[in-house]
């Protein structure tokens, strides 16, 4: 990439590995590039590609490609990259690269479809979707100071223009100290979850914009279900999210202050939906989460 320029796709050929090689450039659009291409068994042709969208991350492109005089022309009649394909909805595995969980398994289903991700590799005896029917359980396993130390952290990637990322989470066995929810991961983080103290419950909102996470609201909670929800605006690189909770799951109220989301090199991902559990006083709570549900 030139400086001050965009990503281009850059193509040699040759006909052997020696050379001579000619190269010539493949692609200059919306910085659309690095990656490599792919073929289908009814013979079409695609680039697979990526784009930098600030906090979303990097995008995956399927880019048409057409071979001309034995040289891969890729993009539109125009030599752009298309922002819609005409292709089949996949009946793969994953249908998509997000997807909801209600967390409910029958015999012989995997127990953590490939759309989550672990933060850290995971402590397997401490996390579990067969111990309550129905629900994910976290349970801790040592003392954290922060989230970004927390172990057994399970995240989906977010996904543009807007999306919304909503759990509901059972926190009758938490420990003191404990502090579980949802948060929007990165390293200037989001966090909105429920923290006990004593045997106070309370519902904390961390905004962590500034790379310095700050409490930007204390709610207290006097049920032990509560619904959390993430929203996020990637429109144009806005790249903002705001929380909300429910106590009856169908009216939501904002709590904290809008974050403004960052990619970081630190990082180097897109911010990424988690589901979290982490002890400061004492380890063996558990907190247990219904179900996570993406929109966009």
């Amino acid at each position: 990439m030139a400086p001050g320029g965009q990503r281009s796709v850059i193509i040699h050929r040759a006909d052997k590995i020696t050379g001579p090689w000619e190269g010539k450039i493949g692609l200059q659009d919306k910085g659309v590039a690095q990656g490599g291409l792919i073929d289908t068994p009814d013979g079409r042709w695609f680039a697979y590609l990526f784009r930098d969208y600030g906090a979303v991350g990097r995008i995956p492109y399927l880019v048409p490609v057409k071979w001309v005089d034995g040289w891969p022309v890729i993009g539109d009649e125009n030599g752009k990259v298309p922002m819609e394909l005409d292709l089949p909805a996949s009946k793969g595995l994953i249908p998509g690269i997000v997807a909801s969980d209600e967390f409910t398994r029958t015999k012989g289903q995997q127990a953590l479809p490939l759309v989550w991700q672990w933060n850290h590799n995971p402590v397997n005896e401490l996390w579990s979707v067969t111990a309550r029917k129905g629900y994910l359980r976290l349970t801790t396993g040592r003392i954290d100071t922060s989230l970004l130390l927390a172990r057994n952290t399970l995240t989906q990637r977010t996904v543009g223009p807007t999306s919304s990322g909503t759990t509901s989470i059972d926190v009758s066995h938490m420990k003191d100290g404990d502090f579980a929810g949802i948060t929007l991961l990165q390293r200037n983080y989001g966090v909105l979850g429920v923290k006990i103290e004593g045997n106070k419950k309370l519902l904390v909102m961390i905004n962590a914009s500034d790379n310095k996470p700050v409490v930007a609201a204390t709610v207290p909670l006097d049920q032990h279900v509560v619904h959390l929800k993430a929203t996020c605006d990637f429109t144009n690189k806005k790249d903002v999210a705001d929380f909300f909770y429910s106590l009856d799951g169908k009216t939501w109220t904002p709590i904290g202050t809008q974050l403004k989301m960052a990619y970081t090199i630190p990082h180097f991902m897109g911010y990424r939906y988690g589901l979290f559990n982490y002890a400061t006083k004492s380890t063996g709570g558990y907190a247990d989460f219904d179900y996570f549900r993406i929109t966009n």
